[in-house]
């Protein structure tokens, strides 16, 4: 398998905010929490999160160029003053539900394809309008209002939904959503990706370096445990956290959805992601309740909640779930294969702690911080849910560095979290890589094949 952040973060290129526009810094939040003498300390960010529909449909655009305000005023000033048909469309108050006419779409389309800046964009529109001849421009009057066409038109056709998903300190916190069958029927909907889609087991011999996903012991054993004439549906989640202006006031924090059924090749293009939804990202009163234990704790259970809700109707059904593929109904048991994040993102979904200065550091295994660079294999404990569970409800947790918290993946069968989760940062912690080299989460079901590879922090 071969899937970094850098490939979900092709998605969605997320557009810079004016710097004079920034709201002020009223609150604090805390995407992690961080305390000197806790033992789960993380790392901290403050931030200012209160237009977050504004942010949201800002995020969904796919260009990164900030506005120059100078620059506009100056090219307006020079440009000529015929009417524009954006003039039009601003005085006019029906909902915009599409591009004005094929003019207009290539033009934007041309500024965001090419990354072309707000100058570049502007002298097209200029040159355009100096030699067309006509008494009515069908372009915007310039590429900043073309950009903001843009978002009042995604915004009026957003697909997204909001649920409540917890009120602290007399403040609603909602997870903004697309229902998970949605984002899988889209991607299952896509006749290039339909073309190489994995269906079963491919039992290939000789050497599989970064061979795919179905030739591995990982499908073999999955694809065993459910009815014959069912198909596995592989999920890979992806989930970050995302400053969204250049002074770090403002954050979102998305999660991500492909499949392991698509390619390597294939899954590396943009249309093989989902945008699944964002978490919310709670705000604390003042420093005290910052470092409490209860606010901490109060986080990784609004991360579970929210990740109960967003998947819990994939699994809601034991005999799992039809999808029509090219007029065919095709039985489908959905697993989780794979969740990648870089390594405070995996804490969160283990629920281990964020310090790698804890005992055992390691999300993946029982192996204290001081043995990781020299221990044998044999000599590795792995965490599961089993004894992950025991030591929950032992109230023992501190002594294997995990949190007080109820794990949401403990419900899910035939899924192991902690072999599951794929960290993509230098930590110290060891990662089951297969001998030849590539990952696989087969050590779920043989633990014989993972390897020991020490990441040094640079």
């Amino acid at each position: 398998m071969s899937l970094d952040s850098d490939n979900f973060s092709q998605i969605e290129e997320l557009q810079s905010i004016r710097e004079e526009n920034l709201p002020p810094v009223s609150e604090i939040s805390y995407q992690y929490e961080s305390d000197s003498n806790y033992a789960g300390d993380v790392s901290l960010r403050s931030e200012e999160f209160e237009n977050f529909d504004e942010i949201l449909s800002e995020s969904l655009q796919n260009y990164t160029e900030k506005s120059d305000t100078n620059m506009s005023n100056t090219l307006q000033e020079l440009e000529p003053k015929s009417l524009t048909l954006q003039d039009n469309i601003e005085e006019s108050e029906v909902e915009i539900k599409e591009f004005p006419n094929e003019a207009y779409v290539d033009l934007m389309t041309l500024v965001t394809k090419y990354n072309l800046s707000n100058k570049a964009g502007n002298s097209i529109i200029k040159f355009f309008n100096r030699h067309s001849d006509l008494s009515q421009s069908p372009l915007p009057k310039n590429i900043e209002t073309g950009r903001k066409f843009m978002d009042k038109m995604n915004i009026s056709q957003l697909s997204y939904s909001k649920h409540c998903i917890l009120v602290h300190n007399n403040r609603e916190y909602f997870i903004n959503y697309r229902p998970i069958k949605n984002c899988i029927e889209i991607l299952l909907s896509n006749s290039e990706i339909l073309q190489h889609f994995i269906f079963k087991y491919e039992n290939k011999k000789g050497e599989k370096s970064y061979a795919e996903q179905n030739s591995g012991n990982w499908w073999k054993y999955a694809e065993a445990s459910i009815p014959s004439s069912a198909c596995i549906l592989s999920l890979i989640l992806y989930s970050d956290a995302t400053t969204t202006d250049t002074l770090g006031k403002s954050s979102l924090h998305p999660i991500y959805i492909s499949l392991e059924n698509i390619p390597t090749w294939r899954r590396n293009k943009e249309d093989a992601k989902q945008l699944l939804g964002y978490f919310p990202i709670l705000f604390v009163k003042n420093e005290k309740e910052k470092t409490s234990p209860e606010f901490k704790k109060l986080v990784r259970e609004t991360f579970h909640k929210s990740l109960k809700f967003l998947l819990d109707p994939l699994f809601e059904n034991e005999n799992g779930i039809d999808y029509k593929i090219n007029n065919r109904i095709i039985w489908f048991f959905p697993k989780i294969s794979t969740i990648i994040g870089d390594w405070l993102e995996v804490c969160t979904y283990s629920l281990t702690y964020k310090s790698a200065s804890s005992n055992f550091p390691c999300h993946f295994c029982l192996v204290q911080k001081n043995d990781l660079i020299d221990t044998m294999q044999d000599q590795i404990i792995l965490r599961n849910h089993e004894n992950m569970m025991e030591h929950f409800n032992n109230n023992t947790g501190h002594s294997v560095s995990l949190e007080p918290v109820e794990n949401y993946f403990w419900n899910i069968p035939n899924l192991n979290i902690y072999a599951a989760t794929v960290p993509d940062s230098s930590v110290p912690i060891c990662n089951p890589i297969n001998p030849d080299g590539s990952y696989n989460p087969d050590e779920f079901y043989n633990p014989n094949l993972f390897i020991l590879k020490r990441i040094y922090p640079k």
